[in-house]
């Protein structure tokens, strides 16, 4: 459903918020090294979310990255629209396109009212989840950066 690099990008979000304010500035090794993921790969995720001022990226020996935002203003969607883009919560299951052009051409998709249904409570999930209420379960959780 979400790609690799949003779900890393999540991860990390996640990860920062865990440390915020305490630490700021962690740098690209750290977190990837804590996280188990590829550190340039990463690093180019993080470079989006810093152009989209979720993050704060600081170069040099004291650099790395650090929430811009409070964890408790960034919710999951913006997360994912940043990274993904918002094709999850319009286009068409099966049809190419958003949902709404494919139902205007009459080539109504057979799960489109189910699938509806469902999208809208992902968009609803996503809206109203946090970083915050992510980062306090993962910090009750032993295995969640795994």
């Amino acid at each position: 459903m979400l790609s690799n690099s949003c779900r890393y990008g999540i991860r990390a979000v996640i990860y920062l918020a865990s440390r915020h304010p305490i630490k700021n500035n962690i740098g690209i090794k750290e977190i990837s090294g804590d996280l188990g993921l590829p550190a340039p790969f990463l690093a180019k995720i993080l470079q989006q979310l810093a152009k989209k001022k979720i993050l704060s990226s600081t170069k040099g020996p004291n650099g790395g990255f650090s929430l811009l935002k409070k964890p408790e203003s960034i919710t999951l969607l913006e997360i994912v629209k940043i990274i993904d883009g918002d094709e999850l919560f319009k286009n068409c299951l099966i049809h190419d396109g958003i949902c709404a052009e494919v139902k205007r051409s009459k080539k109504v998709c057979p799960v489109h009212n189910e699938y509806a249904a469902q999208r809208s409570e992902l968009t609803k999930l996503f809206k109203n989840k946090t970083i915050a209420e992510l980062s306090n379960t993962a910090n009750n959780s032993e295995d969640i950066f795994i």
